[in-house]
């Protein structure tokens, strides 16, 4: 019975690794799929896609996983047509979201976004009824450190149109236009870059409770969770 008992806990374990896992490769396919979406499917011209492929392999992603990916945000997957589809809709306390996805069955998709809403007492809203709330823009996440000086000149330099400072990070934002070009004179800095992608800002955020906040990012998890999903955007401060 002992054994029987730690090879369930070995098991469990090991199931809780591979969801991990599982949520880790989930987000290296969506970072892939959203940096060809936005400047097409070869690395050596688009940056972001380039970062998307280096963090992938980070993580032991396998390189026909990465192929993939990228087969299939560019529509090159033999026998299978993508759309990309986007819902917007409101969430617990009024908080705005946006729900980008990418789906070969749209009445699958909606669902999907639609029970999730519902499930977290948000509501699913018509086009136009909260993308007013959001400005496109690219976004490039930098870890703070000996570069920070290098880093703001370079990007204030090469169409940054903003640089919010924190503790641990540097936020720059861009025009989409000038998104590619700064991104790449930000990697010649050699500053270690979290995140770097083109999506949506919020233009004004609000504030709410812990409570609500809390069943907001469960909202926002289980949209995620959903691999049609590409992107979800909140304007939750």
């Amino acid at each position: 019975m002992a054994g029987h008992n730690k090879w369930s806990k070995v098991k469990h374990i090991k199931a809780k690794e591979d969801a991990k896992k599982g949520k880790v490769f989930t987000k290296a396919v969506k970072d892939i799929m959203t940096a060809v979406r936005d400047g097409g499917p070869n690395p050596d011209t688009n940056a972001a896609l380039r970062l998307a492929i280096e963090r992938a392999k980070a993580v032991s992603m396998p390189s026909s996983n990465i192929k993939r990916a990228i087969d299939k945000a560019s529509g090159n997957l033999p026998g299978v047509s993508y759309e990309e589809m986007v819902y917007e809709g409101y969430g617990p306390g009024g908080v705005a979201i946006m729900v980008e996805t990418l789906t070969d069955n749209k009445n699958r998709t909606v669902a999907a976004v639609r029970h999730a809403f519902n499930k977290f007492s948000g509501s699913l809203g018509t086009s136009g009824s909260v993308a007013w709330m959001f400005d496109k823009k690219g976004v490039i996440t930098v870890e703070r450190g000996d570069k920070d000086d290098e880093v703001m000149e370079v990007a204030l330099e090469n169409g940054a149109s903003d640089i919010l400072e924190f503790d641990e990070v540097l936020v720059i934002e861009s025009e989409p236009a000038d998104f590619n070009t700064l991104l790449q004179a930000i990697e010649k800095t050699n500053a270690k870059i979290l995140e770097s992608s083109v999506g949506l800002v919020a233009n004004n955020e609000i504030d709410v409770d812990d409570t609500t906040a809390e069943k907001v990012e469960r909202l926002i998890e289980m949209l995620e969770e959903n691999d049609d999903v590409q992107n979800v955007y909140h304007n939750m401060k």
